[in-house]
């Protein structure tokens, strides 16, 4: 035990307090100033928007992948099943730059929206579009062994007592699966929130439009605003935090709930 709380202390409180003290170099008015600038508020709103969207992407598609992974068998199926991790192992710069040549004015996919009048790279919706990327193996991998260890009896069950498809999901594996898909949800929340990589590629990074936080983070410190920079880190700590809890909250009272039933 104290080996662990000396590593945790090191690794992550110790970063984190030198965040904060940095931060508190700043007066109340300076750090207010600094943390509500007209940039650094659509930089929260492009950051925290596009990660909850991607999450809430990602736990739909994140489950229907699992099932299918879990449930059913063809061609490929453990060719599929490793490509689930290529956004795991694959740099995040690299994610980027592919992202963006695919869905550039002049990539396959880009030529063939721009027809459509559909512009995805440069603009808040590549930016979603990547943080989806890097976000969907976190649901899958927490969401698939649930279902491996649940037991197709009891869908067999219930489908004989005369339910229905959609009542079994939601009676059954919904409370079954429901802890799992909230940790991978909030998983991939957090990827996304502090994703840098592979968004600036495809972002445009232009100030108001389809900037992320991050990237006006590296801004400050480029511009020796190391004050500044601290700040919108503080402010991106602490939103973090609190929609982590509240995630956590819901999966506690999920669980609670599950247990109630069982």
């Amino acid at each position: 035990m104290g080996f662990t709380l000396l590593y945790l202390s090191v690794i992550v409180l110790l970063p984190l307090a030198g965040l904060v003290i940095k931060a508190s170099d700043a007066t109340w008015p300076q750090f207010v100033a600094a943390a509500v600038a007209p940039r650094a508020l659509a930089a929260y709103r492009l950051s925290f928007g596009s990660a909850l969207f991607a999450a809430a992407v990602n736990l739909v598609a994140g489950v229907l992948v699992a099932w299918v992974l879990v449930r059913y068998r063809f061609p490929f199926k453990r060719v599929i099943d490793g490509l689930v991790d290529l956004p795991f192992a694959l740099p995040t710069a690299v994610a980027g730059i592919a992202l963006a040549t695919l869905y550039g004015p002049k990539g396959w996919i880009g030529q063939v929206l721009g027809v459509l009048g559909i512009k995805v790279a440069f603009t808040a919706t590549g930016v979603t579009l990547a943080l989806i990327f890097v976000g969907l193996p976190f649901v899958v991998r927490t969401v698939q062994p649930v279902l491996q260890d649940l037991d197709p009896e009891l869908e067999d069950a219930a489908a004989s007592l005369g339910a229905t498809p959609i009542q079994t999901f939601t009676r059954v594996i919904a409370p079954a699966i429901m802890p799992a898909a909230l940790t991978g949800f909030a998983l991939a929340f957090a990827r996304a929130v502090g994703e840098y990589g592979s968004v600036i590629f495809i972002a445009g990074n232009i100030p108001m439009k389809s900037e992320i936080a991050p990237l006006l983070i590296v801004i400050k410190l480029e511009q020796y605003d190391y004050t500044g920079a601290a700040v919108v880190g503080v402010v991106m700590l602490s939103a973090s935090f609190l929609i982590l809890l509240g995630i956590n909250l819901l999966q506690r009272w999920a669980r609670i709930r599950q247990g109630e039933k069982s």
